[in-house]
């Protein structure tokens, strides 16, 4: 039976019980960053990064995340702290430190240590103040444990003497530098009973550390009974002390295992624990660094696990309140956190861990703050693998409540909500439900998921894996249904047959989830393996796919593709031979499951809503009575406010932005850090990194902003430039890569400091000089021998010349073979006319600026010395001038105003479409903001201007008159406040509007009159 206060189905958020301010202390990695770039900035700060566990700078324990190369990354993006794993400056785990006898074990280690302290002590003062001294890791297991490598081979657990006689020695050498330095210990692996003995010799000795450090890698529940357990022991130790009252910073510098990480519906019980707890946790470093803890995906791409520690970061400067799920404390149960902030009048919950149907009640809903009803969004994050990109989480329902005794309840499973899915976690939004406008549409019409286990096996060698990861088995990892299908590899004859339904006709997205080990030696001859898929055996739907790599085996990631089915039955075929016999499969893939979903119909592209946007500055949410955009409220962003939006984009290409403001102004956006101003209208057309991308809107006097729509746009296409045609010089060479575009990359770029190993584009030509986009397709195949259950995948750096100018250093992650391409993009300066780009390589120093961790490590691959293989460059502006604009009615969304034989019309998909395409130039007879007149894209010096009150398309004669009477003044629009009406400039008193689809001049007196004066602007 459930406690008291508990009810088996329902999850309790009550909103008048706070439980502290919220911390945001979950979002912290474990090596999580490689160097400045990997990851990149966006995926930084658009999760608030608390903290990054890292290893010593120049430690060779593996490639790349250096403490203090990633230091500055991190204080710039989100101002997070670094702590410092100083024993990483050895090799091996357990660490094979050097030395003799314990003593000159312990001596060289001190030596080693005042050489990292030294160097934080050279940093600026503000780098310094994030830095936390982490002298010791899980100290049981390598320096004072048992082992080869240990002290004296005698466990502190057992006998504790050495290792706090070595805690104190090393405490007193870092304060001995920086008197002021933050130190973490111990460190151990669990909290052992034994800790507290060390913080009872802490206290007696004067080396209490400025924050307590131990790991939790088993359950989630275990954070909230062991931070009880220390907090106790601290209460006891600390009372008649200078400590007395203290309670010290946590950071359980590794939580989470390899069944849990990348699983939202899994990682959610983690993380509102440690919140519950207001201790800081570093998500484990079980696989490769550089990723943020399998959050992210290649340098700008997030996972399922980045968007719901996104989701999480998005309650900074709220309350937390009480939580009470159905079963507290139980692991692998349904979990939950929430926050309250009444400055924006929003609560957000996000819940998971479990499947079927629940019941979110809403408890004690403040009146003062939300009203007699609430409008709740719910978003679903889901598990896209730990290699899958995710786009932004999908909203599955937007609703209306009605408060009754104080409670709200969300029913998932009835009422038009899905049910809960144990492998996603949900994102509840609470606002007042005041005049909600245009309610969130779900992306997808229709949806359903097939286990490759369940498929109908057919030819020789299938075989069915697993159990894989499970809460009795958490070191291995999750997998869709527990069970995955192997025995597709070279030279097999089989096929997996989905037999699946479908509600209508259309064309559909198909996920297979897959995973390849990119060392393995049959992978290695092609890398991505490829199969064929067919719908209903019919060989005109054949497709040959080339299924994506990772760095173990059960790693997940996606490939995605389309099919055309009609309503009914079909079956899905994967296969490793193509049906006329010419294609077989190379390489080895297990499978885990196909998604199969329809899109639904209407405009492409993704909403952003202002209100829920991040809001700093003095910018706030609004509620009006009166609202008629899209979503609960607006967001009011005044001067010096802004309104940060994170925006996916499928690909590295131009977007069209259109903020739609109170009035559809003109406002100032920064994209990514790059600052341009919008049109008429507030489009612009935008290059966006595939993956995350930044879109912060500035603010100015009286902006209100509904929000944000980002939709593809066919407007701007770069140039591009086959790396075999550059020029080559050295040991850079053409190689034949079958997944190459045109068969071809470029090799052995790089080499020794000083080489001449290089490949320029000397012939890279751009029509005006300005800010572009430089997107490389490139691949890395460099890989460190590892020594444990990391691999070492190593990234490499491009140094990258434009016109002669000092280079510029890029760096690739990993790509898992020469033959596996991706995407990654840099902003460059370009002159008008023809520039060249060079490309070099060469191995980055260590800290000191002049010593090689080559020379250091030989045959130890820490640094690479070469940039990655280069298939081709394209080069795109990172912003394009809008040269048009459509005027779209508002009571008549599919007709535009358009020309015909010089009368002005609306019409519906008007052709040739250019007659419905208009400059919006400063108005003629005034110039000043806010009055514009509209030429003709197909007839230049033409305009719209009224004659006898009627809208007609003429040349401009020259006259004062035409002037006037083709100048209007923007203004709100008077039936959507975010749209615009336009008013005559020489008879104030009449507006634009349409009558009988024709347009003209009219006073406006009733609501048909203003829904017919009203017009979006669009393009």
């Amino acid at each position: 039976m459930p406690a008291a206060g508990q009810e088996a189905g329902v999850i309790r958020v009550d909103l008048g019980k706070t439980t502290g301010d919220f911390l945001g202390g979950a979002s912290g990695t474990l090596y999580g960053l490689y160097d400045e770039g990997l990851p990149s900035e966006n995926l930084i700060d658009g999760i608030d990064l608390t903290t990054v566990a890292t290893k010593a700078q120049d430690g060779p324990q593996h490639p790349g995340a250096d403490a203090l190369e990633v230091l500055g990354p991190v204080v710039e993006a989100s101002s997070g702290d670094v702590y410092i794993y100083m024993t990483d400056v050895h090799r091996g785990f357990p660490y094979q430190w050097p030395g003799d006898t314990p003593e000159e074990k312990l001596d060289l280690y001190m030596e080693k240590i005042r050489l990292q302290v030294e160097q934080v002590a050279a940093l600026p003062a503000e780098q310094q103040d994030n830095v936390v001294f982490m002298p010791y890791n899980e100290p049981e297991g390598n320096m004072f444990g048992t082992g080869t490598w240990s002290y004296n081979r005698v466990s502190w657990l057992n006998d504790p003497q050495y290792f706090f006689a070595a805690w104190d020695r090393a405490y007193a050498e870092i304060r001995s530098i920086l008197p002021e330095a933050r130190i973490g210990g111990p460190n151990t692996s669990t909290l052992y009973n034994q800790v507290e003995g060390f913080l009872a010799h802490t206290v007696a000795a004067g080396t209490v550390p400025d924050a307590v450090v131990w790991h939790e890698l088993s359950a989630p529940a275990i954070i909230r009974s062991n931070v009880d357990k220390y907090r106790g022991w601290e209460a006891e130790h600390f009372a008649g002390t200078p400590y007395e009252g203290t309670r010290l910073p946590i950071n359980i510098t590794e939580y989470a295992y390899n069944y849990h990480t990348s699983v939202p519906g899994q990682m959610i019980q983690w993380i509102s624990a440690l919140e519950d707890k207001k201790v800081y946790g570093d998500i484990a470093y079980w696989n490769i660094d550089g990723n943020l803890s399998d959050s992210a995906v290649q340098a700008n791409r997030a996972n399922g696990q980045w968007w719901l520690l996104h989701a999480y970061s998005q309650m900074r400067g709220a309350q937390t309140v009480a939580v009470t799920p159905p079963r507290p404390g139980v692991s692998y149960t349904l979990q939950g956190v929430a926050a309250l902030d009444t400055d924006k009048r929003q609560a957000r919950v996000l819940l998971g861990g479990a499947s079927g149907a629940y019941t979110l009640a809403l408890d004690n809903v403040p009146s003062g703050v939300f009203g007699q009803n609430v409008h709740a969004v719910v978003r679903e994050i889901g598990w896209s693998g730990q290699l899958g990109d995710s786009a932004q989480p999908s909203t599955v329902a937007e609703v209306d409540l009605a408060v009754s005794g104080g409670t709200a309840e969300l029913d998932f499973g009835s009422g038009g909500l899905p049910a809960l899915n144990a492998e996603s976690a949900y994102e509840v939004i609470v606002t007042p439900s005041v005049a909600p406008g245009d309610a969130a549409v779900p992306r997808t019409a229709w949806e359903s998921t097939y286990e490759a286990e369940n498929a109908t096996f057919t030819g020789t060698g299938l075989q069915r894996n697993g159990p894989e990861g499970s809460p009795s088995a958490v070191a291995k990892f999750y997998t869709s249904g527990g069970y995955n299908v192997g025995g597709m590899r070279t030279g097999a004859n089989n096929a997996l047959a989905f037999n699946v339904s479908v509600p209508q006709d259309g064309v559909y997205d198909l996920s297979v989830f897959a995973s390849s080990l990119n060392t393995d030696p049959e992978v290695q001859a092609q890398g991505p393996t490829n199969m064929f898929l067919r719908v209903d055996g019919d060989a005109a739907t054949e497709q040959e796919l080339f299924l994506t790599l990772g760095y173990k085996w059960v790693v997940w990631d996606h490939t995605d593709t389309k099919v055309e089915l009609t309503a009914g039955d079909h079956v899905i075929t994967l296969a490793t031979r193509s049906l006329d016999g010419t294609g077989a499969i190379t390489g080895d893939v297990i499978l885990d499951k196909i998604d199969l979903s329809l899109p639904r119909p209407g405009p492409a592209g993704d909403v952003y809503e202002a209100e829920f946007a991040e809001l700093d500055g003095g910018a706030a949410p609004t509620y009006a009575s009166t609202h008629r955009g899209s979503g609960p409220g607006a967001a009011a962003v005044p001067v010096g406010g802004e309104a940060t939006f994170w925006v996916y984009s499928p690909d590295d290409a131009s977007a069209l932005l259109d903020v739609a403001s109170r009035g559809d102004r003109k406002v100032e956006l920064e994209v990514n850090g790059q600052t341009v101003s919008t049109g008429q209208g507030g489009i612009a057309n935008a290059f966006l990194l595939g993956g995350v991308n930044q879109v912060t809107v500035k603010g100015a006097q009286g902006l209100e902003v509904d929000r944000l729509a980002v939709t593809p746009s066919g407007e701007t296409t770069g140039a591009v430039y086959e790396a075999e045609d550059g020029t080559l010089a050295g040991t850079a060479s053409a190689a034949s890569l079958s997944l190459a575009s045109g068969g071809a990359a470029v090799t052995g770029i790089g080499g020794d400091p000083g080489n001449g190993n290089t490949l320029t584009f000397d012939d890279v030509e751009v029509t005006k000089a300005g800010e572009y986009a430089l997107t490389f397709r490139y691949s890395n195949e460099e890989q460190s021998p590892s020594t444990h259950y990391n691999p070492d995948p190593v990234a490499r750096y491009a140094l990258v010349s434009i016109n002669g100018a000092a280079p510029v250093r890029v760096v690739f992650p990993h790509s898992f073979h020469e033959n596996n391409f991706w995407e990654l993009t840099v902003p460059v300066d370009l002159k008008a006319g023809v520039n060249s780009i060079v490309v070099r390589g060469e191995e980055k120093p260590q800290w000191d600026g002049t010593t090689y961790a080559s020379d250091t490590w030989p045959g130890v691959p820490l640094r690479s010395q070469y940039a990655p293989n280069l298939d081709r460059i394209a080069v795109t502006p990172l912003f394009e001038d809008i040269a048009w604009r459509e005027l779209q009615s508002f009571n008549y969304p599919d007709r535009l105003v358009r020309h015909v034989n010089g009368n002005v019309r609306l019409e519906r998909n008007p052709d040739p479409e250019a007659d419905a395409q208009f400059r919006m130039v400063p108005g003629l007879a005034d110039g000043s903001a806010g009055y514009v007149s509209f030429e003709s894209v197909n007839h230049p010096g033409h305009y719209l201007r009224h004659s006898f009150f009627e809208l007609v398309l003429a040349r401009d004669d020259g006259t004062a008159l035409f002037d006037r009477d083709a100048t209007f003044k923007m203004t709100e629009g008077l039936a959507d406040e975010w749209c615009t009406s336009f008013q005559s400039y020489n008879y104030p008193a009449q507006h634009l509007r349409h009558a009988g689809f024709e347009l003209q001049l009219d006073p406006i007196e009733s609501e048909i009159d203003r829904a017919d004066a009203t017009f979006c602007v669009t393009v």
